[in-house]
């Protein structure tokens, strides 16, 4: 494939998100890869989606459904969704295993190999990566358009997340599901989701939407980093975007929030309103913003422990 012209300021990735229930993160060292790689990505990129009018820059949020990962393009102001696309990972299972195996023989001759060992094993990564990225390219070729570069730093970001993504599939899975609903899915509604996944590894799926959409929150991430989750992978989505279209539990933590689903006649086993101050309305310096979100998240975990513990599976 030819290289395209890209109007360097509008054509180009501003932010990467990764769906946290379906890309996941199993030690700090594959955390700081994909994060790398994330950096990588945003730092120099030429991308744009097809056939849309639209105009970038794009956030991008991966997630991996099955065997495929979705592309999800959005406006990076509002995360109102712009083009998404399915790409299948059965093309590409052969060149990231090559990548992981090219990539210990490069390490290995950079401990103990000669220069001129060095030098060829370089040459064989170097031409690998070349050829899965020209694949990417081709495969989504009048989808998703990027020049080689962007190819080539978008596979490393699929190699550092494609080997630790969950195989279950939200949609069919067996597990009890949880969804929190609150205004925005920038603050509440996303914090419970994340609790939950934290409190309950592997025994529920945990959800969050919004009535409408709304902003990524810097609060949100440094308030959960504190207990070691990483909220820059959330990327806010209405209720209309769900996949999944019933649910066991379902809660609201807001009064717009519990209207909406009342109007949308959701399938759900149970639904239950938590009444949540929102920790954005709160005003003065850092500390006492932070102090509330710190409540806000301290709260709804007591909150969740008490009510998921007695319905989640041993």
């Amino acid at each position: 494939m030819s290289e395209k012209g890209f109007d360097r300021k509008t054509d180009r990735i501003s932010s990467v998100t990764l769906d946290p229930e379906t890309i996941i993160s199993l030690n700090q060292d594959e955390a700081h890869e994909r994060r790398v790689a994330i950096y990588d990505l945003v730092e120099e990129n030429a991308f744009f989606p097809a056939r849309v009018k639209a105009k970038g820059p794009f956030a991008l949020h991966m997630s991996i459904i099955g065997n495929y990962v979705v592309f999800d393009v959005r406006n990076p102001e509002n995360f109102e969704p712009i083009a998404a696309h399915y790409l299948s990972l059965t093309p590409f299972r052969g060149p990231i295993r090559d990548y992981f195996r090219v990539r210990e023989s490069y390490y290995e001759a950079i401990r103990s190999g000669s220069p001129h060992q060095i030098e060829a094993v370089d040459m064989g990564r170097r031409g690998l990566h070349n050829e899965a990225a020209e694949l990417l390219r081709t495969r989504l070729h009048n989808k998703l358009e990027m020049d080689m570069g962007t190819a080539r730093r978008l596979f490393t970001l699929l190699c550092a997340v494609q080997p630790y993504a969950s195989r279950v599939d939200a949609r069919s899975g067996k597990l009890p599901t949880v969804l929190f609903v609150c205004s925005m899915n920038s603050v509440r509604s996303p914090m419970a989701a994340a609790l939950a996944r934290l409190l309950f590894p592997g025994k529920l799926i945990s959800r969050s939407a919004g009535a409408r959409s709304g902003q990524a929150d810097g609060f949100v991430h440094a308030a959960m980093e504190e207990l070691g989750i990483d909220m820059s992978v959330h990327t806010p989505h209405t209720m209309d975007e769900l996949v999944a279209t019933r649910f066991d539990l379902v809660i609201t933590l807001s009064s717009e929030a519990r209207e909406a689903v009342a109007s949308r006649n959701i399938d759900a086993d149970t639904i239950e309103h938590w009444p949540t101050d929102d920790p954005t309305l709160v005003r003065g310096s850092r500390e006492v913003r932070l102090a509330a979100y710190h409540q806000l998240r301290d709260s709804l975990k007591k909150r969740i422990i008490e009510r998921l513990r007695p319905i989640l599976p041993d």
